[in-house]
């Protein structure tokens, strides 16, 4: 039955992937980067891209590029290295810039951090001030992956990060780490007081949910719900409505199987854990999230769109009230790390690859 459920799957995600000679869009190649992994949109339509080996970017509107100095050292090797970027919601007042990147720490241990510092770009090459970490994972592991460290901030200020369980399972129910959760935190790195576990106190007091996997993606919803995706094992990749509190399940749970094959009870046999609004088996190993609010793309308007690894596709999907489906896939052909939308409302998408180029998206003559 669970080979016929993967056949049945595959079918459908078949049927819905476009050929590029299809798209609705044109395709303009922008700057090229060695393992590009994030970008930020500055108020000038101007951007940050980070690479994964540790260097950060500042790309003009015409695709010229400015190698920016003071990144803070980063733990390359696997996942890890340079990840997200974000600007404060008052950046245009403050300048304060987020990063997200490994650290190593003790006896070749690791974890994702996440630094603020403030950007200048008035002298001949744009710097940043000493960074100063405002949070970490714990607690730091050997291992070189699921780091998750996807960055957001909400209308009202709050950053919120998603924390991979880093390949260990149990950590994404213990309460006393802070993997495979979604924590939330003021922009100073302190706990509000409304968190759902603040009266715990320690880095329990951090999480907004927790039972993920690999959160690669996290974003809020025209209704501004907050949204994530995080990739599977063998099998049920994830799209998630974030709801306060609640509890995902991993790894008690999931739509996917262990890599040894060995079964992982669904989501449909413990109904005290959330299940995802979408799942994918085959996977499509989601990088990132957002949901399209522009006009440009005036059909895609309050959709996800979903940028993906194996499946070398950026996937859109249609959000109805509390639930949702895949209804369009477009054939990139290379590995999509991240999607973002830019300030005119066209989609911008980054290949993840040591010559991956930034994309940008906009409507073909005379389509929608």
């Amino acid at each position: 039955m669970f080979r016929l459920s993967l056949l049945i799957i595959a079918l459908v995600a078949g049927a819905t992937a476009k050929a590029q000679d299809d798209f609705p869009f044109a395709i303009e190649p922008v700057a090229e980067f060695n393992q590009p992994w994030a970008m930020a949109f500055l108020p000038d339509g101007s951007l940050l891209v980070t690479e994964k080996g540790g260097r950060l970017f500042l790309v003009g509107r015409d695709g010229s590029k400015l190698e920016v100095g003071g990144v803070p050292d980063v733990d390359y090797g696997g996942q890890g290295g340079l990840g997200d970027v974000a600007l404060h919601p008052d950046f245009a007042e403050n300048g304060l810039v987020y990063l997200s990147y490994a650290e190593a720490g003790e006896g070749r241990t690791r974890g994702a951090a996440v630094a603020v510092t403030k950007l200048s770009t008035s002298g001949d090459r744009p710097m940043l001030a000493q960074p100063q970490v405002i949070w970490r994972q714990v607690p730091k592991l050997s291992g070189k992956g699921h780091y998750g460290h996807r960055l957001l901030f909400s209308d009202d200020g709050y950053l919120f990060i998603s924390s991979g369980e880093r390949q260990e399972f149990d950590p994404a129910q213990d309460m006393q780490s802070n993997l495979g959760k979604i924590v939330r935190l003021r922009d100073d790195g302190s706990v509000p007081d409304d968190n759902p576990f603040a009266d715990q106190g320690g880095v329990t007091a951090q999480i907004w949910t927790l039972g993920h996997r690999n959160p690669l993606g996290i974003a809020f919803d025209l209704d501004g719900r907050l949204w994530n995706t995080e990739m599977g094992p063998r099998g049920g990749d994830e799209l998630n409505l974030v709801i306060k509190g609640r509890n995902y399940g991993y790894p008690e749970v999931s739509n996917g199987r262990h890599y040894s094959f060995l079964p992982i009870p669904d989501h449909d046999t413990r109904p005290e854990f959330e299940a995802p609004k979408a799942w994918w088996t085959p996977v499509i190993s989601p990088g990132g999230l957002i949901f399209y609010s522009g006009d440009l793309f005036a059909d895609w308007r309050g959709d996800a769109l979903i940028p993906g690894l194996s499946s070398l596709a950026l996937v859109r999907v249609e959000i109805d009230g509390d639930e949702a489906r895949e209804v369009e896939r477009f054939n990139m052909g290379k590995r999509i790390r991240a999607v973002q939308q830019g300030p005119n409302g066209a989609v911008w998408l980054l290949e993840d690859a040591n010559d991956g180029r930034l994309l940008r998206l906009t409507p073909r003559q005379g389509r929608p």
